[in-house]
């Protein structure tokens, strides 16, 4: 029996592997975008980096060093020079896809940091080297722009669609911003009883209102609420962010409506003397109708100059004779505390004009200018 070479007892010794085995190696070279395994196979092993980790600008040495044992699979048996190709990619990938199915089957929770942004959505990383994608419609509750904010960040999600076989795997977030926020909004109204005072937050402004955040649920504070006076735009009165504080009118279910009137803080309580019949007082015009002008006699309280009491002359119109913003001198004619109403007059000021006598019309004694005609007939 002819004795065998060297070489092939070394080939004998050799353990043999096929495309898809899963293999141990140990690392015996590093470079910044691959690495070398003995894997105990008539050829060394290589380990690129885009079988290795996600991030195309990671430098390997800073992950793995020379010694350290690695479980990899098999992609081929030949690189074209002579080297094993092998994935840790792949490896990961198939343990994290069995993890990613049974979290999915439960409907459980799952972390992950954000590792892209794009136009569609977010990338996001669960596992080294396993990505879900979270579309951007489902990122929150609210509407999305600037995504790349997220880059770096930690989110939690549901997996809502898994399809390993189409590399597809979606992650939800906005649900379980809507459920917190259900939540926190049911805890919130448990709190809040009608004619309680409290300090919010402005959400959003409208043209009827203004939206108040009162801790996990918001309130309205409808336009004819935000003060005594007459409002006009809200937007000119307030910003997003604004605190506030606001009395609870009502709550209806999950409808509040607030007041920024405060009883204690009523203006008209003090009407009745300041603005009483026969005062004299001063106010601005603050603006006007055809049929009269409204004269704001305070920043809370305004009055009414019908246009009939601007002058004893005739006015067909206040703004023919009045501005916006002038300031004038009026009586106080009528005061309406139920209706909260209170008339003017400028005409009340001044003295009435005496009637015109006319100066060609003679008195004449009818009778005696009848008796006078008879006797010279």
């Amino acid at each position: 029996m002819q004795e065998q070479s060297f070489e092939q007892m070394l080939l004998e010794s050799m353990k043999e592997i096929y495309p898809g085995d899963i293999i141990e190696g140990v690392v015996i070279s590093v470079s910044d975008s691959f690495l070398v395994l003995n894997i105990g196979y008539k050829a060394d092993g290589i380990v690129k980096r885009s079988d290795f980790v996600n991030d195309p600008t990671v430098d390997l040495r800073t992950l793995v060093n020379v010694g350290d044992s690695l479980t990899v699979k098999v992609k081929k048996l030949n690189d074209g020079e002579g080297q094993v190709v092998l994935s840790r990619k792949e490896l990961i990938k198939e343990d994290v896809d069995k993890k990613l199915k049974a979290i999915y089957e439960e409907g459980g929770i799952k972390k992950g940091k954000v590792i892209r942004a794009n136009d569609g959505g977010l990338v996001i990383e669960v596992e080294p080297m396993v990505n879900v994608f979270m579309p951007k419609s489902l990122i929150s509750n609210k509407v999305e722009n600037d995504l790349n904010k997220y880059i770096g960040q930690e989110l939690e999600f549901y997996i809502t669609e898994f399809k390993p076989q189409k590399g597809r795997c979606i992650a939800d977030r906005k649900k379980i911003i809507v459920d917190e926020e259900k939540k926190k909004k049911e805890e919130a109204l448990k709190n809040i009883k009608a004619d309680m005072v409290i300090e919010g937050t402005v959400q959003s402004i409208v043209d009827y209102g203004v939206f108040v955040d009162l801790g996990g649920v918001s309130g309205l504070l409808h336009i004819s609420e935000i003060g005594w006076g007459k409002m006009k735009n809200p937007k000119k009165l307030f910003n997003v962010g604004d605190k506030i504080k606001v009395l609870v009118r009502e709550v209806d279910g999950d409808k509040i409506s607030l007041t920024a009137k405060f009883p204690n803080e009523n203006p008209w309580l003090l009407a009745r003397e300041q603005y009483a019949i026969g005062n004299t007082v001063k106010g601005k015009v603050a603006r006007m109708t055809d049929y009269g002008a409204f004269i704001a006699l305070n920043d809370d309280i305004d009055g009414l100059l019908h246009v009939s009491e601007i002058s004893w002359k005739r006015v067909k119109k206040p703004s023919d004779v009045l501005t916006i913003g002038q300031e004038i001198e009026v009586k106080v004619i009528d005061f309406n505390e139920h209706d909260k109403k209170i008339s003017l007059s400028m005409k009340a000021l001044e003295e009435a004009p005496k009637k015109e006598e006319d100066e060609d019309i003679v008195d004449v004694d009818i009778e005696k200018y009848s008796e006078n005609n008879s006797e010279n007939e």
